[in-house]
């Protein structure tokens, strides 16, 4: 009998010690289990607070940012798109010409510099910062392309286009869905419109239009400029502006792109153009159907566009001709200048006998 108690005493200790085993595992694992979501979570957080700092303090926001163009740089205050620079070379004797640059992260009236000094000197030539680039006002508020539309309006008024028989614009990519709008609201402002590269000519489709959700999310306070600057470091502007070029950048453009990125203020309109707000839905028959003067498409292979719709727009708008200047890949007036200012004077000649 002794010797069976003490065997049921051995038992029930051993089966304690088994359950103090089993309890300290549990605790082990819990605390492993622990300790590694808290290792998880630091790896997650670990980079975008780097990134967060690297933003605040490790990134220049005040870069020095020289003239775009070597032209006088005046200013204008527009009621609705608020201060507006724009170099201008009056010494032209013909009809005016407005050159309008495209909107991207590093957009600017560099963008259109091959063009003002071709034809500074046998035209008079303007080239806007558009509202949120450049020297042009750069304050967190609504972008729009209604507002960049007045931006064009407000130019054309100050150089009083009107009373000089309308100016011959050119625009750039999706400056061209602005100076189209502007071309349908005066009429009488804009005596040609010419259109490089432009955006809204992919398809007829109508598109869905973008709503304020993808702007708020990327344009939150607290990492808004983190995500901007991660998008326009030196190599990330470089690999957006190749896709433009049959061969090597050029290089003052992705210089400067690289200047007009870090001044302050300068996410804001970029941020918009990313989420999408700046584009208009349904182009070809809001915009481009609707623009009453002669217009000339200069178009070849872009990256970040199609023309799909095009021969469409030409055999239902005789105003409107095409020319391809080949091989080019969005930006012919940087890689072949002399083809792209032979198309436009070609055009001007045209447009010219048309209308008398």
């Amino acid at each position: 009998m002794a010797r069976k108690e003490r065997n049921e005493r051995r038992s029930a200790v051993e089966r304690m010690e088994r359950a103090l085993a089993e309890e300290d595992g549990a605790r082990g694992r819990a605390r492993w289990l622990a300790g590694a979501g808290i290792g998880l979570g630091a790896l997650v957080v670990a980079p975008v607070a780097g990134t967060l700092a690297w933003s605040r303090w490790g990134v220049d926001h005040e870069a020095h940012l020289p003239a775009a163009i070597d032209a006088e740089r005046r200013e204008i205050q527009s009621p609705i798109a608020g201060r507006i620079a724009y170099y201008a070379d009056d010494t032209g004797r013909e009809r005016p010409l407005v050159l309008i640059h495209s909107v991207n992260a590093g957009a600017s009236a560099y963008e259109m510099r091959p063009l003002f000094e071709f034809f500074r000197g046998r035209r008079p030539v303007y080239a806007p910062d558009l509202p949120g680039f450049g020297f042009s006002e750069r304050t967190n508020r609504t972008y729009s392309p209604e507002m960049y539309a007045a931006a064009v309006l407000d130019l054309l008024h100050e150089i009083n286009a009107g009373t000089r028989g309308g100016a011959d614009v050119v625009a750039l990519s999706l400056g061209s869905e602005f100076a189209a709008r502007a071309a349908i609201e005066r009429p009488e402002l804009i005596h040609s419109l010419a259109v490089i590269s432009p955006t809204g000519m992919m398809s007829r489709m109508q598109t869905v239009q973008v709503g304020q959700g993808p702007y708020r999310a990327i344009s939150f306070p607290l990492w808004g400029q983190a995500l901007y600057d991660l998008l326009v470091t030196r190599a990330s502007l470089r690999y957006f502006l190749a896709r433009s070029f049959t061969r090597e950048p050029d290089a003052g453009l992705l210089e400067y792109a690289y200047a007009t990125t870090h001044q302050p203020g300068a996410r804001y309109a970029p941020l918009y153009f990313v989420s999408g707000l700046l584009f208009t839905p349904n182009t070809i028959d809001r915009l481009y159907s609707r623009v009453t003067q002669p217009a000339l498409v200069i178009y070849d292979r872009d990256a970040y566009t199609r023309f799909d719709a095009l021969p469409q727009l030409l055999d239902e708008r005789p105003n409107w001709r095409a020319t391809r200047i080949t091989p080019t890949c969005g930006l012919p007036h940087f890689e072949r200048l002399s083809d792209t200012a032979r198309a436009l004077s070609a055009f001007w000649s045209e447009a010219v006998v048309a209308q008398r």
